[in-house]
């Protein structure tokens, strides 16, 4: 993390979009566009977080040591300390929840089905 451009928060609220999405994090900016489709967590976090200072939530979620590590990738530069947050504008163009919803409905429903198929074959089973 060599950059040295400082950013505001004015500056960063304004990449709130999909296409372009920036993140503040222990007073360091990060364009985090790339990264969106590989979050672990989501895209939809990235979204509700994004053009701000995240560094309250990402603390409270516990990240590992490797993903520290990965944010270097993204790391753009720093805040300005003079710089004040303001709260990132509304017409943010974000991806349908629908959307996002329905793969991760789809990763939690295909197991428990999967489940509880296996369930109701042992007992059928079973009870014979």
């Amino acid at each position: 993390m060599t950059k040295n451009k400082t950013y505001t928060y004015e500056e960063v609220a304004k990449h709130n979009k999909p296409n372009d999405l920036w993140m503040v994090i222990h007073n360091k900016v990060f364009d985090i566009t790339p990264f969106i489709d590989e979050h672990p967590g989501g895209e939809e976090v990235l979204f509700d977080e994004g053009a701000k200072d995240a560094s309250g939530p990402f603390d409270d979620v516990g990240h590992s040591d490797d993903a520290r590590e990965l944010m270097t990738k993204y790391y753009i530069g720093d805040i300005d300390s003079k710089s004040a947050p303001v709260i990132p504008s509304e017409s943010r163009t974000t991806v349908p929840r629908s959307q996002g919803q329905q793969g991760n409905a789809l990763r939690v429903a295909i197991p428990i089905a999967i489940l509880l198929a296996a369930l109701g074959y042992r007992y059928y089973y079973a009870s014979q």
